[in-house]
């Protein structure tokens, strides 16, 4: 999105410089694999090429989700998931003049900031009654959904798209919704979330489920293949994750795990508590633990929103225990290490609190609001929690 912005360029989105491949002794092939013989220990790609190997490792990444639109295949219609994406939406962006994306998550909300760069007046059909409702409970979807309202993107709740219209020549010319509203525009992004990319290796003795099934080492069921990122689905999941998690950080970690079995030190893939971030236009977001859109019993929560500035704050904790649960942040930065060591060492919402000064990652710039949301969550709860006297850059300078 911030090459499209002009934020960035596109050499400055290369995971590594150029010279780094012939460096450590990678051969990159710029090809298509067609087919994979896991008996004789080969690939085949488009350009005729066979290719032994030792150790495989599938890294195919997502495909967009298509629910068999009538239009979903017209020229002008398309994803965001891809360099070829970015290429070809580039290339349009001068000729639209209205977009409607279908689909509230991520990808969509990251399409659309950067169509209304471009001042490209813009429709968003979500199925839920506010934004990532799905994901987010309801106090965070509604404080994203006054965000979005002011970027003027027109969001249309409890609306799914039921056919893009052709214009005669291939070209998507607007949308009709399964009310039979019919919605004119120029161009129709599809970011209705992802599923593995496993076309090349459904009909092979690979095992797969959603994705290719994966053992908690990354191992699938076929000697020295493995998968890791986007396709693969952990056959026995953590507990407090999904068997498919596909965001980047993962692929990451799971990179890193691999790198260490394939050199000889068989290592467990454990990514520890679950964890995320985005951006919806002006507001940072960050989520630790569990979070979920929908309270049960079990659970109990506490919401904080500044009353002027866009910034807010949701933790969860469980009723009985105590036990920190989550937390959603958005418009404040928190630290990511501090998080995860409270969720694993199971910290009570009590102490979370009394050292939330600790997490906050933007002290030194900007105001901290933790007086206040202590305040109110004291009288809310009923908690007697205090605010910490000594933030983390006051205890570091003191330690050395």
């Amino acid at each position: 999105m911030y090459v499209f912005m002009g934020h960035m360029r596109w050499q400055d989105i290369k995971p590594y410089e150029d010279w780094f491949w012939k460096k450590n002794r990678i051969n990159l092939e710029f090809d298509w694999v067609t087919q994979i013989e896991f008996q004789d220990k080969s690939i085949h790609t488009k350009s005729g090429k066979k290719i032994h190997y030792d150790k495989l490792i599938l890294a195919l990444g997502s495909k967009p989700n298509e629910f068999g639109w009538p239009g979903q295949d017209l020229k002008r219609v398309q994803g965001l998931y891809s360099k070829q994406d970015l290429e070809n939406l580039e290339s349009l962006a001068p000729t639209i003049k209205k977009a409607i994306i279908v689909g509230g998550g991520l990808i969509g909300v990251e399409l659309a900031e950067m169509l209304r760069s471009k001042n490209i007046e813009l429709s968003f059909l979500i199925r839920e009654k506010k934004f990532w409702n799905n994901v987010l409970p309801d106090y965070d979807a509604e404080f994203i959904t006054k965000h979005l309202h002011k970027h003027h993107i027109d969001l249309r709740f409890e609306t799914e798209l039921a056919e893009i219209i052709d214009d005669g020549q291939g070209n998507a010319c607007g949308i009709i919704t399964k009310t039979g509203e019919k919605i004119s525009c120029d161009f129709v992004g599809l970011t209705a979330g992802v599923t593995p990319n496993i076309e090349l290796i459904k009909n092979t003795e690979l095992k797969t489920k959603t994705g290719i099934l994966v053992n908690s080492f990354l191992e699938t069921s076929v000697k020295d293949v493995y998968a890791i990122g986007d396709c693969a689905e952990i056959s026995e999941p953590i507990d407090g994750r999904k068997a498919v998690e596909q965001v980047w950080y993962t692929g990451r970690m799971m990179g890193e795990t691999l790198a260490a079995t394939i050199c000889g030190e068989r290592t467990a893939y454990n990514p520890g508590p679950w964890f995320n971030s985005a951006k919806f236009f002006d507001v940072e977001f960050q989520t630790y633990g569990n979070v979920p859109a929908q309270f049960d019993q079990s659970l109990d929560h506490f919401f904080w929103q500044h009353p002027v500035l866009e910034k807010c704050l949701h933790v969860v904790w469980k009723k009985e225990s105590n036990e920190f649960s989550g937390i959603n942040v958005f418009g404040i930065r928190l630290r990511h290490e501090l998080f995860d060591q409270w969720l694993r060492n199971k910290a009570t919402i009590k102490f979370v609190m009394e050292n939330l000064s600790s997490a906050n990652f933007d002290p030194e710039f900007y105001a901290t609001h933790e007086a206040d949301i202590i305040q109110m969550f004291n009288s809310q709860k009923g908690f007697n929690v205090r605010v910490a006297k000594k933030i983390w850059w006051q205890k570091l300078i003191q330690s050395l």
